[in-house]
């Protein structure tokens, strides 16, 4: 099975994307490392264990908590579409039974791929501040890890928190700059052109039956779903951070093309935009894998699946 570390701000569709990760059994998942994003790193720490809890997972998954806030900017959470408790009040009267493990984060994403050299995925569906950590700290990790699939970007339409910026982006633009530019053999963008295809609706929650899962995604994606509507006009959500994990799991799920990508950090409007040189105008190598295109039926087959499993 794939060796993965998970690294995530536990709100509703990083949750989701734990699920799926856990779930379907094609992963060995050698521990979970938590940011400051959507909500506080405490919040996204005990989120994150809530799901393990909820999930009864038997076998010990460590998780491990890392960066409080972004490398120089303030905190900027996402409330209005994760609610205070980041889980959409899903699980909010819930005791936590999982243990946290001692630590800091990019120092256990260092540690696992130094234990097991070119076996490594990283499954980052946060801001980027613990691997531009880790990357600053063990400048190694670069060619040591099998490769990173991160949740963030957009590159052909607009932004979900400015005009040009998606939210991880937004939240941390230097640590982005600094994986971009840090020459990671295979690094892969799953943005918002592939995962707004990715939409659950009512009917795609049905399909999981009368179920705790059910009830469970149902409850935590109310408000979420409520302001895309209000926002898009379509009663749905995007699953941004379980599409991150189905790439891991199945990578036919998407189209992508090799491109040069950077992002804006100075910028009075633009902070935060990930910008792709689709016509080589800047006559530089490609850095990254962009997902183009997804194939959204097929994803949400193995999504619903492995949820009703």
């Amino acid at each position: 099975m794939k060796k993965i570390v998970l690294d995530v701000d536990t709100g509703v569709d990083d949750a989701l994307g734990i699920m799926l990760a856990v779930k379907s059994g094609r992963f060995n998942l050698l521990g979970i490392t938590t940011v400051n994003g959507n909500v506080s790193l405490s919040k996204a720490t005990e989120n994150t264990c809530k799901i393990l809890d909820f999930l009864q997972v038997e076998q010990e998954i460590p998780v491990v908590r890392g960066a409080s806030r972004p490398l120089l900017r303030h905190v900027y959470f996402e409330h209005r579409i994760h609610g205070e408790d980041g889980l959409g009040g899903a699980l909010r009267d819930v005791q936590v039974r999982t243990e946290v493990k001692e630590g800091f984060g990019p120092d256990f994403m260092i540690e696992q791929v130094k234990k097991h050299p070119g076996e490594v995925t990283l499954i980052m569906t946060g801001p980027l501040t613990n691997l531009a950590l880790a990357v600053s700290q063990y400048p190694e990790l670069v060619d040591q890890v099998k490769e990173v699939i991160f949740m963030g970007g957009v590159v052909k339409e607009h932004g979900n928190v400015t005009p040009t910026a998606e939210y991880n982006m937004y939240v941390d633009p230097e640590a982005a700059k600094i994986v971009f530019h840090a020459g990671f053999p295979s690094l892969t963008l799953v943005g918002l052109d592939v995962t707004r295809k990715v939409l659950l609706n009512e009917a795609y929650i049905q399909e999981l039956g009368d179920t705790p899962m059910a009830e469970y995604v149902k409850q935590s994606t109310s408000e979420y779903t409520q302001r895309y509507f209000q926002r898009n006009g379509v009663r749905a959500c995007a699953l941004h951070d379980p599409l991150a994990v189905a790439v891991a799991m199945s990578p036919e799920l998407v189209t992508t093309r090799k491109l040069y990508v950077d992002i804006e950090t100075r910028s009075e409007l633009c902070d935060g935009q990930t910008v792709c040189d689709f016509q080589n105008r800047l006559m530089k190598e490609p850095n990254m894998q962009v997902c183009l295109d997804v194939d959204a039926p097929a994803f949400f087959e193995q999504f619903i699946r492995v949820l009703k499993a």
